[in-house]
């Protein structure tokens, strides 16, 4: 059966709503600046006409607020919002309730766009760009098509891989945003913003160390806040001090750069069993016992964008910067690694 559409015409008044994390407006958002102001150009054109708006496209790793993104625009517009999961969209006819049951200028989300199948891509070029569905009935020379007319509506899709989307898709979306890494600073205030929304005492030196420790990521920012708070009102009377934060994340493994004991296992294993590499992926997967997947989807990319690893044509280097941080002896005999980036 298709999966029903989950629609939110107006956010809930309720205390799960007040502890939602999120903010509800664009307004209270902190980052992403030049997004923000793009946007709000765009919305505010859209409602000063009366129009829907044009569809958009986020891209950018996980944790950074697409979903934030894509909740916060209906609300700005004052319009249904309708989600659906691209990986619960199997065939065509999975997809048709989400776009029969729009109200006019409602905004369907699709989180995971890219993976929905061809077949339901090409499904819809029509609808995003003549908002027309054209259905087929029976098969062979008694089918016959029907068009289906359908109301004007925003399609707003959130993506980890957007070149994994086809350049079709892609060329319909009006706005293409990307979401970049957060600094030190922007992370502070929106673990300052956590912090009051949890009803926690956050002293300003622990909400700095928490965000220092948090990989550029909202997401990752206030699990970890929520994982400090507990270890607060367990063991430091509630009272979250810089000191509190510190236990609290080296007790979870967090060290200061952020890396947990999967990342710190990671390294030490090139640097302990293949001496620093280079290294094929699959080689240190097996050694760990995890898969090449989880190494290059969950651990790599954070190692990579900390300067901690470089990829080579010969396989994975762990660099001096590594070394350091885990407080071991550089090899002897270095020429080798030298002229890989030579």
């Amino acid at each position: 059966m298709p999966r029903e559409p989950i629609l939110s015409a107006a956010p809930p008044q309720d205390e799960d709503f007040h502890r939602d994390l999120r903010p509800q407006r664009i307004v209270d958002m902190v980052g992403q600046r030049d997004v923000i102001e793009r946007l709000n150009i765009v919305v505010d054109a859209a409602r000063k006409r009366g129009e829907s708006l044009g569809h958009i496209l986020f891209d950018g790793p996980p944790g950074l607020g697409k979903t934030t993104f894509a909740n916060c625009i209906p609300r700005e517009l004052g319009v249904p919002l309708v989600t659906a999961s691209g990986p619960g969209i199997k065939a065509p006819k999975d997809l048709i309730p989400y776009l029969t049951n729009l109200e006019e200028h409602a905004v369907l989300f699709i989180d995971e766009i890219h993976r929905l199948p061809k077949a339901v891509e090409e499904y819809l070029y029509s609808a995003m760009e003549d908002f027309r569905l054209d259905i087929v009935l029976g098969d062979g020379i008694n089918a016959r098509t029907i068009n289906l007319r359908l109301k004007r509506f925003t399609l707003i899709g959130a993506t980890t891989r957007a070149g994994m989307l086809s350049a079709p898709l892609r060329d319909r979306f009006a706005t293409r945003e990307h979401l970049g890494f957060y600094s030190l600073s922007e992370l502070t205030e929106i673990v300052r913003r956590s912090a009051k929304k949890l009803n926690v005492k956050l002293h300003d030196d622990a909400a700095s160390e928490i965000a220092r420790r948090s990989r550029a990521t909202p997401r990752i920012a206030n699990n970890r806040l929520r994982w400090v708070r507990d270890f607060a009102d367990s063991q430091a009377g509630g009272i979250v001090t810089l000191d509190v934060a510190r236990a609290a994340l080296a007790m979870a493994g967090i060290d200061v750069l952020g890396l947990d004991k999967q990342d710190r296992g990671y390294l030490e294993t090139i640097i302990r069993v293949f001496t620093g590499g280079p290294a094929g992926v699959e080689a240190i997967a097996h050694t760990m016992n995890l898969s090449p997947d989880t190494l290059t989807d969950e651990v790599e990319p954070y190692l990579l964008r900390s300067e901690l690893l470089v990829r080579t044509p010969r396989g994975r280097v762990v660099t001096a910067k590594a070394y350091e941080h885990l407080q071991l002896p550089s090899p002897a005999d270095t020429d080798d690694q030298r002229r890989l980036f030579a």
